[in-house]
C-alpha cells in the first residue's frame, strides 16, 4: 500500500518524478492530483501522489493520452479499485458466512454406526435323534 502522509513541497515533488512545479500545478488544476494543503496554503505530495504523477507521466509520454484521456484512465482505474475491494471484502463475508454453516452443521451432526451384525449363536448339538 503506498503511503499517504503528506511530506513533500512541490519543489521536491516535482524534483522527484521529473516535472516541472507548474506542470503540477496544472495537473491539480485539472483534478488529476490532489495534493494536502498545510494551513499556510502550501501543497504537500504523499507517496500516493507521485505514484500517480508518475502514472499520468507514463500515459501522457508512453501511451501519448491528452489529459482528458489520462483523467478517464485515472477515474476508471480508482472505480476499479473499488470495485477490487468491494469483491475482496465480499468474498472474504461469503467464505465466513460459509464457514459459519459448515460449523453449525457439523455442531448437529450425529456420526451414523451401522448396526453391528448379530453374533453367530453357538449350535446346540441335537440329542437323541
Amino acid at each position: 500500500m503506498t503511503d499517504d502522509r503528506p511530506r513533500y513541497m512541490i519543489s521536491i515533488a516535482a524534483e522527484l518524478v521529473g516535472m516541472h512545479p507548474q506542470t503540477l500545478r496544472i495537473y491539480e488544476t485539472k483534478g488529476l492530483v490532489r495534493p494536502q494543503r498545510t494551513g499556510g496554503n502550501t501543497r504537500l505530495y504523499s507517496e500516493a501522489d507521485l505514484e500517480r504523477l508518475r502514472e499520468i507521466q507514463r500515459l501522457t509520454t508512453e501511451l501519448g493520452l491528452n489529459l482528458a484521456g489520462v483523467e478517464r484512465v485515472l477515474v476508471l482505474e480508482d472505480e476499479m479499485r473499488k470495485m477490487r475491494s468491494r469483491l475482496d471484502r465480499l468474498e472474504r463475508e461469503m467464505r465466513e458466512a460459509i464457514e459459519q454453516v459448515h460449523r453449525s452443521y457439523r455442531r448437529e451432526l450425529v456420526i451414523y454406526r451401522a448396526p453391528e451384525p448379530p453374533l453367530p449363536q453357538p449350535r446346540r448339538k441335537r440329542q437323541g435323534g
